[in-house]
């Protein structure tokens, strides 16, 4: 049904735009054959080829959301566990002949698994050599010998506009493409390398680590299993892995003057060369034999077909000085004098639109950010990002997100200084594109937000959200950019935006329980909080912190934090400082200081008593009746809840009106009141059925079989424990086993775990 409906599609755009097939395939870079497939619905796009397509259609939005909904039915969430995350592979490839007998004898050793150790290669050489184009070259050509899949990632190790990639988050990725909820992420480095070693210990998979900065970003990412390859390209050595790990260098330097003229020949045609062998051959020396010079002249080459070698290389010659930013000071091509002259054929919109471009200070753009950064209207921004590929400054990734080479952002970089522009309304676009849709999203991820939408800034492009999951594809989409956005942040005169940015993307976090993201987001809003003296801020942001410490188990370290709300409480009004004592009172509860956690819930009561605030009266109140409760003083948590009911009735408050039904429940559970507490039990679960929330329908039924099972009533119990079962692993929770042991256990009226 997706393949013939995307074909019905993508025939239609076609037609619409008077394209043959032909003319298809040369505008998009996608062959005839691969097109015709699709059209016939027996194949669809991968992410990057998807986006190809489009973009050579000019589909308008709202076109472009068909094409990604027909394309994304198909495929379902289990995609991801046979991931296919490489890059698009160059179709002009060329020489490395020696470098390739080397990757295909690793390629068989691991194949065969022999040798009983990890195949591990490392690609090294300086900026712009081609050691991405030669791994994921060479990862294309021998991924039929891995039936489990490719995994890539983008070490961002010599990225000048951000930090090197921490390997828990490359973890994170690799592990959610096999299959990993975000449930049952761990939080930390050590555990998320454990999982992804045991996660590939029977798979066969290629395993791509691009632009690593040294042996430590490495190691965690290896996988164990000798049927599986890894390759890891730097301008690093990295002897460390060849003599710990057994990897095998393959070392690449320049093309060769033959290599060289082979690969332009394959960009502009061989009759071109062969017409002026002086002007190709001094060509490429121009190019100092760099791959990434000679693809992008050879890019501006092809553009203009009329136009003559000898004239290409007399403007080269005269051009400027060397880029600074060639590795270790090879300054072996002139860079800067490939990048001038491409840079100077493009329109002047399009310029323009690049130094934006090389602003971004995450590894790769989506095409709404690349728009917002440049403040103009999506069409615009697609046509002038196709541009930029045409001329090969820019490439696309396997997501059909848009890459700067770092040679080349660096360049772009100089350009906006010599512009005598920081760049500062480019910057806040770009944190305003990020926290204006985050706004949008969050209210998909939750309960109903009662503040307005705050409008975006002029030039920032606004998503068309309609459903969750189109909130969720468009966090992870963003997810890179905001990381590198909020890490970047040195320009005081944007540490407002971005701790606003820090306070949306945390809800996203939360709701997937990303606690280490969310915890690195807040610290980052913790730090401009305090940089900006803002006392209201530090309270929010160090009290999400401490709940996020809590809830991972960290439970000392909250402590920092809830010192660090407590000493602002005189320098703020009373809803913030009833805020702050509630978050108090539950980081507390969590500690099982439960004494101290009712004495700040009590606080936090009567300010909002005094305050009128009804519906967060009468949520405190049964916070307040939980920690009584933990005390042992059932009597006045009954009150309590009693008293409580009616007002969150009232208020239509499903979620705690549920928790106070439970805490009636536990209370007379302890009482040795069962029947009574069955019944709150019950009414919990109704009412958080209607509010859609299984996690804690899970709880409750928990609660209930135990009472049940009290009662001698061991079938109630095990089938209150079966569906808690259920529930918990639809949302893929390890506890669901847990529930299932219980079960099981009364069956035989055993012990429960």
């Amino acid at each position: 049904m997706g393949r013939a409906e995307f074909g019905r599609l993508l025939r239609a755009a076609r037609q619409r735009s008077l394209l043959t097939l032909e003319s298809l395939a040369e505008t998009s870079g996608v062959s005839v054959r691969a097109i015709s497939d699709m059209e016939r619905g027996q194949s669809l796009p991968r992410q990057a080829t998807l986006s190809e397509l489009m973009d050579a259609l000019d589909l308008d939005e709202d076109e472009r959301r068909r094409f990604v909904e027909a394309s994304a039915r198909r495929a379902g969430r289990s995609a991801g566990r046979v991931p296919r995350q490489l890059p698009p592979g160059l179709a002009a490839f060329r020489g490395r002949a020696d470098a390739l007998a080397t990757a295909y004898g690793l390629t068989a050793q691991a194949a065969r698994a022999e040798g009983g150790h990890v195949v591990v290669a490392v690609i090294g050489g300086m900026a712009g050599v081609g050691k991405t184009t030669l791994a994921v070259h060479w990862a294309h050509q021998v991924a039929d010998r891995f039936p489990d899949g490719q995994l890539y990632v983008n070490l961002r190790g010599f990225e000048d506009a951000t930090r090197p990639m921490d390997p828990a988050e490359a973890l994170g990725g690799f592990l959610a493409a096999l299959g990993v909820s975000d449930l049952d992420m761990p939080r930390g480095t050590e555990e998320r390398s454990a999982l992804f070693r045991e996660r590939t210990a029977s798979r066969r998979l290629i395993v791509v680590l691009d632009n690593a900065r040294d042996e430590e970003q490495v190691r965690p990412l290896l996988p164990a299993a000798t049927g599986c390859l890894t390759v890891v390209t730097s301008r690093s050595q990295l002897s460390g892995l060849v003599a710990v790990e057994g990897a095998t260098p393959v070392g690449l330097d320049v093309w060769t003057r033959e290599e060289a003229l082979s690969a332009l020949a394959a960009r502009i045609g061989e009759e071109r060369c062969r017409a002026e062998p002086e002007a190709a051959a001094a060509l490429v020396e121009r190019c100092g034999h760099l791959a990434l010079a000679v693809a992008i002249v050879a890019a501006q080459v092809s553009a203009t077909p009329q136009l003559p070698l000898r004239t290409v290389v007399r403007e080269l010659s005269g051009t400027g000085p060397l880029l600074d930013a060639l590795s270790a000071g090879a300054r072996r091509s002139d860079v800067r004098a490939v990048f001038s002259w491409s840079y100077r054929a493009l329109p002047p919109e399009t310029a323009v639109f690049f130094r934006h471009l090389a602003l971004h200070p995450g590894p790769s753009v989506s095409a709404e950010a690349a728009a917002s950064l440049a403040g103009v209207g999506m069409r615009e921004a697609r046509r002038m990002l196709r541009q930029l590929s045409a001329v090969n400054l820019l490439s696309r990734d396997a997501e059909g997100r848009h890459v700067l080479h770092d040679l080349v952002r660096a360049y772009g970089v100089e350009l906006v200084e010599q512009e005598k522009d920081d760049g500062l309304a480019a910057r806040i676009r770009l944190l305003d594109y990020l926290r204006h849709n985050a706004d949008i999203a969050n209210r998909f991820l939750g309960p109903a937000s009662t503040a307005e939408a705050v409008p975006p800034a002029e030039g920032v492009v606004s998503v068309a959200l309609g459903t969750r999951e189109e909130a969720l594809d468009w966090f992870r989409q963003e997810e890179t950019s905001v990381s590198s956005a909020l890490r970047s942040m040195n320009d005081p005169r944007l540490l407002r935006i971005g701790m606003t940015l820090t306070q949306d993307w945390v809800g996203y976090y939360s709701v997937m329980g990303r606690w280490s993201e969310e915890i690195a987001t807040k610290r980052i809003g913790l730090d401009a909080a305090q940089r900006l003296d803002e006392p209201a801020a530090v309270v929010r942001n160090a009290a999400a912190l401490a709940r996020a410490l809590a809830e991972t188990g960290r439970t000392d370290e909250a402590d920092r934090y809830v010192e660090l709300m407590l000493g602002q409480l005189d320098r703020i009004g009373p809803v913030e400082r009833a805020f702050a004592e509630r978050t108090v009172g539950w980081v507390r509860g969590r500690q099982k200081r439960h004494e101290e956690a009712l004495h700040h819930a009590r606080r936090a009561l009567e300010i909002y008593r005094t305050l009128g605030d009804d519906r967060s009266t009468a949520r405190e109140m049964n916070a307040v009746a939980w920690y009584l409760a933990l005390l042992g003083r059932y009597e006045e948590t009954i009150a309590l809840c009693e008293e409580a009911v009616p007002l969150l009735q009232r208020d239509g408050n499903l979620r705690i009106e549920a928790a106070a039904w439970d805490t009636m429940g536990y209370a007379r559970q302890h009482l040795g009141r069962l029947d009574g507490a069955i019944a709150d039990y019950r009414e919990s679960l109704r009412v958080y059925g209607e509010a859609f929330d299984g996690y804690n329908q899970a709880e409750v039924l928990d609660h209930l079989a135990t009472a049940q099972r009290e009662k001698g009533d061991h079938a109630g119990a095990r089938a209150s424990w079966l569906r808690a079962a259920d529930l918990l692993s639809a949302i893929h929770s390890p506890r669901a086993e847990r529930m299932r042991a219980n079960a099981e256990a009364s069956r035989g009226h055993g012990d429960l775990l």
